[in-house]
């Protein structure tokens, strides 16, 4: 009798690697889509007052912030700890306002200029004199669309 002699001992094939590089593509291009980077840093503390009517800013690429508040633990050593207002990633006066609303200005198309809404976020514990000094010279550059950040009354940030 003859004996037949199975030999079990096949190699498994390699896994194909060729799907792999679209993959990491098409994760790669869903983390671009969805996540948005910001654009400044923060360098005040703003804890934005309570409000009761409250609207959601429809364009926000149109919009310019200004925020206004007391320097971060960063940076109370060089600036103190009295409100200042920060354009873009450094600290200003107000003088520099009227500078900040044109190059903005410019930043933007000849069409989306009438729509462009600058937003003041400011702490809730600083004076008023200091808003009101921001919203002269804002109104002295013609920028009158002005919006004032807020929270929901009852929302806790």
């Amino acid at each position: 009798m003859a004996r037949f002699i199975k030999n079990d001992k096949k190699e498994t094939p390699a896994i194909s690697t060729a799907s792999l590089p679209d993959i990491v593509f098409m994760m790669l291009m869903f983390f671009m889509v969805s996540v948005s980077m910001r654009s400044t840093d923060r360098m005040v503390q703003v804890r934005v007052p309570q409000a009761t009517e409250v609207a959601k800013l429809e364009r926000k690429e149109l919009c310019s912030y200004i925020y206004i508040g007391t320097p971060t633990q960063a940076y109370q050593a060089q600036y103190g700890t009295e409100s200042r207002i920060q354009l873009n990633d450094s600290f200003r006066n107000t003088d520099e306002i009227r500078d900040f609303i044109a190059a903005e200005r410019d930043n933007l198309s000849e069409v989306d200029r009438p729509f462009m809404t600058v937003s003041i976020k400011a702490d809730q514990d600083t004076r008023m004199g200091i808003i009101t000094d921001v919203k002269q010279q804002l109104r002295r550059c013609s920028a009158l669309k002005i919006m004032y950040g807020a929270r929901k009354a009852g929302k806790a940030k």
